[in-house]
């Protein structure tokens, strides 16, 4: 009986060391203080996004004054007469045009290819399959600024230079590798024998990658697209090389604007704002998407 009692005593767990009382507060202290650490920092990076807001609706002459701070002791600051004399810029709000036209064909020519050659790198088999796959991918080490005057020459040659179709296509061009490169991973981890389950009941390739790739790969392509619309929409040196002044995008009008009139705050500061809230607004509607774009495949 003895015995036994010693086994019994030996098998059972040791009772849990009881956490002190600076040990749970300093616990609690830890957590609160990255909170507050994050709180901070995500604050101090919105500085300058809520200091040009408030200075496109300010005055020049408020502007000149003071600093935009001033406008939480003196609100009667703020006036939208800045954004009614951009519409009445003919030149931004044609480069605004511009920059549409320039970003949505660049980003959905970039997802649709990006796509179809994805599924065809990652489900296809076709002779040199694998060496195709590379060169794509040793495309994403060659630099944009070694390509530049190449291929403006070129455009120069057949037509397209200064037009908005010469900068969508080499906007396409270079963002296809990327495109090809992360769809073809991503659609390579869908399920074999979900496309073979597909097939056995007659689905062609079109028809399997409308109805089974696209759905599934729904978080990639968004990922893609958010990424790839950023890029256009920000860029500057591209259209600086390829642009002429009737085909010019926001980033190069503003610069144009700040060389040519440098004393219009009035039109800078809230042709600057809209330049930049439109990415972030696209950004904040496919958030959740992105996000299942960059956790797709982090979990098994």
């Amino acid at each position: 009986m003895t015995a036994l009692a010693t086994d019994v005593r030996k098998a059972a767990p040791a009772p849990r060391a009881r956490q002190s009382l600076g040990a749970r507060i300093a616990q609690r202290l830890n957590g609160t203080l990255v909170r507050v650490f994050l709180v901070l920092v995500g604050l101090f990076w919105l500085v300058p996004t809520i200091g040009l807001l408030i200075s496109s609706l300010r005055s020049p002459d408020a502007m000149s004054a003071s600093g935009w701070w001033t406008v939480f002791t003196k609100p009667s600051q703020l006036t939208f007469g800045s954004y009614k004399n951009l519409l009445e810029n003919g030149d931004i709000t044609h480069s605004l045009l511009n920059t549409v036209l320039i970003t949505v064909p660049a980003t959905v020519l970039v997802v649709v290819i990006g796509s179809l050659a994805g599924y065809a790198f990652a489900w296809m088999e076709f002779p040199g399959r694998d060496w195709w796959f590379l060169g794509v991918v040793s495309l994403l080490v060659v630099p944009v600024q070694v390509a530049l005057l190449p291929i403006a020459e070129l455009f120069g040659k057949i037509g397209l230079f200064g037009t908005i179709l010469g900068v969508v296509l080499f906007h396409t061009g270079f963002g296809l590798p990327f495109a090809v490169f992360l769809l073809r991973n991503f659609f390579a981890e869908i399920p074999r024998e979900l496309l073979e389950a597909a097939r056995l009941d007659g689905a062609g390739e079109l028809r399997l990658f409308a109805r089974v790739v696209m759905p599934l790969g729904g978080p990639a392509i968004a990922s893609l697209g958010i990424f790839q619309f950023l890029w256009v929409w920000n860029d500057m040196l591209v259209a600086l090389v390829f642009t002429k002044s009737g085909t010019q995008p926001i980033t190069v009008a503003l610069q144009t604007q700040v060389r040519q009139f440098g004393n219009n705050i009035d039109v800078l500061a809230p042709g600057a704002f809209i330049s930049m809230v439109i990415p972030l607004a696209v950004f904040f509607a496919f958030q959740r998407q992105f996000v299942s774009g960059v956790m797709a495949g982090a979990v098994k």
